[in-house]
């Protein structure tokens, strides 16, 4: 019996050892251009692979208060990432449109390129290291 209770300690600690070794970073997002504080914001923090292809690896949303919103992901390990907002101005959870098939809604993407067009993964791509980060994203 100790035996088994000695093993089953040492697998537990080796356990959480381990998770605190690959703790990831922080990613600290503001968003201070916003035109009302109506509804919400949203993000997501892609990879190459979720981009523009549905939620991302870590989804938040927030209030806005005075025109802003902060952010923040968390546990973020080592790799290349994008973020995508939108500002969900009627809390519907996602994106409207114009009928000319523009958005109708405000959004905004890490790199902050507004090129015409739909959004792509690499003029939004940053690479997350060891350092927390701070990004600013305008709409």
């Amino acid at each position: 019996m100790k035996t088994v209770t000695l093993a089953l300690s040492l697998f537990f600690v080796s356990i959480i050892s381990m998770a605190q070794e690959t703790k990831g970073v922080n990613i600290k997002v503001t968003i201070d251009n916003i035109n009302s504080n109506e509804g919400k914001v949203v993000a997501g923090l892609h990879t190459q692979d979720t981009f523009m292809a549905g939620p991302g690896i870590q989804n938040l949303e927030s209030t806005i208060e005075n025109g802003k919103v902060v952010l923040t992901f968390t546990n973020v390990a080592p790799g290349s990432y994008a973020i995508l907002t939108l500002h969900d101005e009627n809390s519907n959870n996602r994106m409207d449109y114009q009928s000319n098939g523009m958005p109708a809604e405000s959004y905004g993407m890490s790199g902050n390129d507004m090129s015409l067009g739909p959004p792509n993964f690499g003029s939004a791509k940053f690479e997350v290291g060891n350092e927390d980060i701070e990004l600013n994203i305008r709409f």
